[in-house]
């Protein structure tokens, strides 16, 4: 009989994290999350996520992960056998203007999780890595082995640079580590500051939206249940050292997403053309064969069908709070 594994997930009241938790309470692990309900996006929606969780028996720590001794005692507390790192400063354009939050919660914010993980031997960490250490690399579908030592922002410098702090406590201290390479994660109770949310937002509030490169920008979408199942089976699979890309193996133009909220809301979008923001790539594709093969990873959603629960959960959601707010 298997024991129970007793999982702690950083970045818990995240959009990713939040999922996570849900998954891994619903198949009878044993969950605890911490996260600092920062405010790089309003945090009312991570509360109400931390809220969802609590009622499900989850409970969610407000800490920041650069306290390694306060994890170190987490960890010993629960009796953590795994950890699922997600917690991190996310977003391209937030930082070329706040490059210091990146620094703290990225690099800072990793060592401590390297550092708190080691005094646990039997401990595996599995953590989030990003599509964006893919960089200028121009060989497509991106694949693990491709080169990846040339990031266009820091973002993606931060998630390299994780990748290879990871490699050097696995080294040093035999530390069980795997890296998830995510590619562009959608999906209710998403991040509001992501293209899908806030053109969602914009299109039924009458805003123009901006539309870089013209539109002549391809994304692999990826649906939040079929992200969920590949970090599930990461976990279950607790690899001495991997990392594994997970994406949709289908890169969709940005003017076809935009035609898919579109058809969803019954409104058309105003759209404002710009060229090419800094640090950004045109296209992201994950070659999916290593994952498929060691994580039976089969991503099941299209855009089409994720759009649309997106679209249901957001009329949902921002009736709620529109209401919780007129009668607070």
């Amino acid at each position: 009989m298997e024991v129970m594994k007793r999982i702690l997930i950083t970045g818990a009241a995240g959009f990713i994290g939040f999922h996570l938790a849900m998954h891994l309470k619903g198949r009878g692990d044993f969950v605890v999350g911490v996260d600092n309900f920062n405010t790089y996006y309003d945090p009312l929606l991570k509360k109400d996520r931390a809220a969802h969780l609590q009622k499900i028996g989850i409970e969610v720590l407000h800490t920041n992960i650069c306290e390694k001794n306060f994890l170190k005692l987490v960890m010993l507390r629960y009796g953590i056998t795994h950890v699922a790192h997600l917690a991190a400063q996310a977003g391209v354009r937030h930082s070329l203007v706040e490059p210091d939050e990146y620094v703290s919660a990225n690099l800072e914010g990793f060592v401590s999780i390297l550092e708190a993980c080691r005094y646990f031997p039997h401990l595996k960490l599995i953590y989030a890595s990003s599509s964006s250490v893919y960089g200028l690399n121009q060989k497509i579908p991106f694949k693990e082995d491709d080169r990846t030592d040339l990031p266009t922002n820091l973002y993606g410098a931060t998630k390299k640079a994780n990748e290879i702090l990871a490699h050097s406590y696995h080294h040093l201290y035999g530390l069980h580590v795997t890296a998830l390479r995510y590619f562009t994660v959608y999906g209710p109770w998403g991040r509001p500051d992501m293209a899908y949310y806030r053109f969602t937002r914009q299109i039924c509030e009458g805003e123009p939206i901006q539309v870089f490169n013209h539109g002549l920008m391809r994304r692999d979408f990826t649906y939040i249940d079929d992200i969920t199942e590949g970090t599930a089976a990461a976990i279950d699979l607790g690899a001495s050292y991997e990392i594994f890309n997970l994406g949709n193996h289908r890169p969709i133009n940005l003017l076809y997403l935009i035609e898919l909220l579109e058809n969803a809301l019954g409104k058309k979008a105003i759209k404002d053309m710009f060229p090419m923001q800094p640090g950004e790539v045109t296209e992201t594709y994950a070659d999916i064969e290593k994952s498929s093969r060691m994580l039976n990873f089969h991503p099941s959603v299209p855009l089409e069908e994720g759009i649309l629960r997106f679209i249901d959960w957001f009329k949902s959601y921002h009736s709620m709070s529109v209401l919780h707010h007129s009668t607070g």
